[in-house]
């Protein structure tokens, strides 16, 4: 065989007079990675040979041919007994030659009226439609953990901190239902980022469009694209919705990764606030005393990963003329990445969250140590008439006295208390226990246990709608 005849090989090898330098071969190849969008390219591939049929590109016999030799494809794949070659490059090109193989010339029809170009982009959506998906699923599961978590503990008092520094008394519950929020922000900007990626670029062909007669809106009725682009220049060149979707992994995972840290914090002896069951923890090979808390520590470091693929992509596009280019290729292994392992991460989560126990005596000693209740004392001066100035300065003093004495505000007496101020009285220790302070922030939004539980309700119904 020539070296002419070994280039006319490939799919597009018509105009090359020599074969594919074999390193080139395997370096410019994409199906050692893209093989997991068989099954889109090849639901794409009906769509797109139904509509041509129905615009009488194809017959109805040559139609039917290429839906049932793309479902043989289809069934060995998924059998594990399909041949991927690096010599046909891609998904796209193994599974056309192998339709090809089993029905002749008619399998050369089904690339009329599209490329590559739009092939791909049209795949790539289709699979980030169908992992987003999945992932709100994980995320909702989540999210109801943390609502199942908070509401068992929404009175159980914890200390709150500003700077890692003792500030003021929360709830357990309270705190849960911060992470919470960050979550239903996340949720959003996942639906939102949906909107954009259900966008239909078949039918702009390489970067012009086609001449063939084909009807874009029934090839995207028939995937459940919201519509079709709008330029066929921008549709095959445009990857803002894979960009978009990590910038959504980055802000999640930020947020994973913040929980990470206080769990990993609260189950060290030094805080001691919580328990992790065995099975989300591991032990060391020469301590056997150690309980490691490996998976949010992993999870933690996995944010790393996930941000780096969101640059990686923004740099890949910044530099971009219209319309494709080969740059693209590498836009498919930072994002199937990055949906692995924010599926992962939920995961995980999902699973371990509602298995949290919390210490709450090891919680509560915490909150009494570090004067958490003196914003509360200075609070009672201001209603008793103080200006907010002058009590701060006031209970400035206590805290000192109580630093020296080694006792906090609520182990006080009270003539120890009204040497600092006259206005201070018997009914001052409401306010300076635990309990008083979480109970006087009821409103929402608040730490008060019962505004928990209703924040909690709120919430639950919202995730049902």
């Amino acid at each position: 065989m020539t070296d002419q005849n070994k280039s006319a090989d490939k799919l597009w090898g018509g105009r090359f007079s020599e074969p594919t330098d074999a390193f080139v071969e395997r370096f410019t190849a994409s199906v050692g990675f893209d093989q997991r969008l068989y099954h889109h390219d090849i639901t794409g591939s009906v769509a797109h040979a139904t509509m041509l049929a129905e615009v009488g590109v194809l017959t109805v016999d040559e139609k039917n041919q290429i839906l049932a030799g793309l479902q043989e494809v289809r069934a060995e794949i998924e059998s594990g007994a399909f041949h991927w070659s690096i010599s046909l490059e891609d998904v796209h090109m193994n599974i056309e030659a192998s339709l090809t193989d089993r029905i002749g010339i008619t399998g050369k029809k089904l690339h009329t009226g599209r490329s590559r170009n739009d092939q791909v982009a049209t795949d790539i959506r289709l699979y980030l439609r169908d992992e987003i998906d999945v992932i709100a699923d994980e995320l909702a599961r989540l999210q109801l953990g943390l609502l199942d978590l908070a509401e068992r503990d929404a009175a159980t008092i914890m200390p709150g901190f500003t700077h890692l520094q003792t500030a003021q008394p929360v709830t357990f519950g309270h705190h849960l239902l911060a992470w919470y929020e960050m979550l239903v922000r996340d949720a959003e900007r996942l639906q939102d980022c949906r909107k954009r990626v259900n966008v239909m670029p078949l039918g702009a062909a390489a970067l012009a469009g086609t001449t063939y007669p084909i009807d874009r809106q029934m090839t995207a009725r028939l995937l459940g694209f919201d519509r079709a682009s709008e330029n066929s220049l921008d549709s095959v060149s445009d990857r803002d919705f894979a960009i978009e979707f990590c910038s959504f992994a980055a802000l999640l995972m930020t947020h994973l990764s913040r929980f990470s840290e206080e769990l990993v914090l609260w189950t060290s002896a030094q805080f001691d606030f919580i328990d992790l069951p065995d099975r989300f923890c591991t032990g060391s090979s020469i301590m056997p005393q150690k309980k490691n808390p490996d998976v949010p520590e992993l999870v933690r470091g996995k944010t790393g990963r996930v941000n780096g693929h969101l640059i990686s992509l923004l740099t890949l596009m910044k530099g971009q003329p219209l319309a494709y280019n080969k740059d693209n290729q590498e836009d498919k292994e930072p994002l199937f990445d990055t949906v692995d392992t924010v599926k992962g991460c939920l995961r995980a989560y999902a699973d371990m969250v509602p298995a949290i126990h919390a210490k709450a005596d090891n919680m509560r000693i915490a909150a009494k140590r570090g004067f958490s209740t003196a914003t509360d004392l200075a609070d009672y001066l201001v209603k008793k008439g103080a200006a907010f100035r002058d009590a701060h300065e006031i209970v400035g003093k206590a805290v000192a006295f109580g630093v020296a004495e080694g006792r906090d505000l609520s182990d006080m007496t009270l003539s120890e208390l009204t040497q600092f101020s006259d206005m201070i009285g018997e009914d001052v220790f409401d306010v300076l226990t635990l309990e008083g302070s979480v109970q006087a922030r009821d409103h929402q939004g608040g730490t008060a246990p019962d505004q928990v539980r209703a924040a909690a309700v709120r919430a639950r119904a919202k995730l049902r709608q």
